[in-house]
């Protein structure tokens, strides 16, 4: 079963990283984030309903999944949505794939977990790949802010969906199963968003595309109700550490569908830096004794 949610969660979000981009247009972001939550939620809670299970969450619980619905589907996607209109999506997932190094942080930080070595040394190697990746845009004065800003907002989102990922991890700690939470999470982050549109002032402006329709049923079903309740299903099972893992494999896929469909083109530079990306992130979840660090741990002894 383990597996299973592997490969589908990596299927899925490998691919919602282009639907997302194809939301961008004259709907304002808010209203295409809260609609897609707003559909999922219905589908999840109308399944709970309809079995039987639907609990409405109480106490330490509602607390938690109110603040789940604020980092994990408000303010990671606003900040991903926004990030979009400057960087290709397949760039933004291979940020998105640090949160293997930021789950550990946060584990460490928050459940008072030991971090090791590895993890640090896969943060420098996550650090420099990020910097070759995005090296052509930083030499270019013209996109320099743009990319800055995009890259800022992408790792933003990216913290909050790893703090979203111990909310959830607690949760299920106490009870609660990834089913229920998302459900009223997603209900949550929704309405905290049509909130906000209304107080700022913000307008609906329906986009009439049929791709933008096309990608909300994609982000809504798939993304959010399938892709969500599998990897936190994982969550539970192996830890906010390890299920993360998953994300290492996202930018391979979401990079080959940036180069198709949105014209991105391969620099020499950039695949050493996608390299350096993705070797950071698997030292994070090295069980052995890395043959660079021995003598460093020998030496601290």
């Amino acid at each position: 079963m383990t597996w299973f949610l592997y490969l589908t969660t990596v299927a899925i979000w490998g691919t919602t990283w282009l639907a997302l981009k194809w939301q961008l247009g004259p709907t304002a972001i808010p209203f295409s984030i809260a609609g897609r939550f707003l559909l999922a939620a219905a589908l999840l809670l109308g399944f709970l309903w309809l079995s039987g299970r639907v609990r409405v969450p109480q106490g330490r619980i509602l607390r938690l999944v109110l603040l789940q619905g604020l980092l994990l589907f408000c303010c990671n996607f606003l900040c991903f949505y926004q990030a979009s209109h400057w960087l290709p999506s397949g760039l933004i997932a291979v940020i998105f794939s640090t949160s293997t190094l930021w789950n550990a942080l946060a584990a460490r930080l928050v459940l008072k977990r030991q971090v090791a070595s590895r993890v640090w040394y896969g943060a420098l190697f996550g650090l420099v790949g990020l910097m070759a990746l995005f090296w052509p845009q930083l030499v270019n004065t013209q996109a320099h802010a743009e990319t800055l800003q995009g890259l800022g907002l992408a790792l933003l989102g990216t913290l909050c969906f790893s703090t979203g990922n111990l909310l959830s991890a607690r949760l299920q700690s106490l009870g609660a199963t990834p089913l229920q939470t998302n459900g009223w999470g997603m209900l949550c982050g929704a309405t905290l968003l049509l909130l906000g549109a209304s107080i700022s002032g913000v307008e609906y402006v329906p986009d009439p595309s049929p791709r933008y329709w096309w990608a909300l049923g994609y982000l809504a079903l798939f993304g959010s109700v399938v892709g969500f309740t599998s990897y936190l299903m994982l969550v539970g099972r192996l830890g906010p550490e390890r299920a993360a893992y998953c994300t290492v494999l996202f930018p391979v896929v979401a990079l080959n569908l940036s180069v198709w469909f949105e014209g991105y083109q391969w620099a020499p530079v950039a695949v050493l830096g996608l390299l350096s990306v993705m070797f950071g992130n698997l030292l994070v979840f090295w069980r052995g004794r890395l043959p660079f660090a021995v003598h460093a741990e020998n030496g601290s002894k």
